[in-house]
């Protein structure tokens, strides 16, 4: 297994303290769940988003890696709590706290509560590419430019 160490600082003194630092579920979880660094219960309507502080920050560096802040699959199932941008993208220059917005989009009231777990965190390779414009593409596929469904429900 290849481990990277990634600089992480506590930016609220309830992480480590009331709240556990971020870690693995399990030794084959491929993300770091991140929990609810606040004070009191936040409470989320139906429709509404909410901004949830994790109590840290982190130091990627390396421009070749990026963190990714995904939902929790139970959370979007059972509760309809769901990521308000559907993902989220650390930079590796960002050394921010690392902020987490929820939406509700299930039918009734959503109550975080410190310590909750309420996303993971993965990290990535990252390929920069450069942008090559062109009149035509060197290479036609069968596809071509077909989709939203062109390949069909086989």
């Amino acid at each position: 297994m290849h481990v990277i160490n990634i600089e992480t600082k506590i930016v609220n003194p309830l992480m480590g303290e009331a709240i556990p630092l971020p870690t693995y579920a399990t030794d084959g979880s491929a993300a770091i769940d991140l929990r609810a660094c606040v004070k009191e219960q936040i409470d989320i309507p139906p429709g509404e988003t909410a901004l949830i502080g994790s109590g840290i920050a982190i130091n990627i560096k390396d421009p070749n890696l990026v963190g990714i802040i995904l939902p929790r699959s139970g959370l979007g199932i059972h509760k309809g709590i769901i990521l308000a941008n559907t993902m989220g993208v650390i930079d590796s220059d960002y050394q921010g706290e690392i902020k987490i917005a929820l939406l509700n989009r299930g039918p009734n009231q959503y109550t975080v509560k410190t310590a909750d777990r309420i996303c993971q965190m993965l990290f990535m390779p990252v390929t920069r590419v450069t942008l090559k414009m062109v009149q035509e593409f060197s290479n036609a596929t069968k596809r071509g430019s077909g989709g939203f469904g062109h390949t069909g429900r086989d």
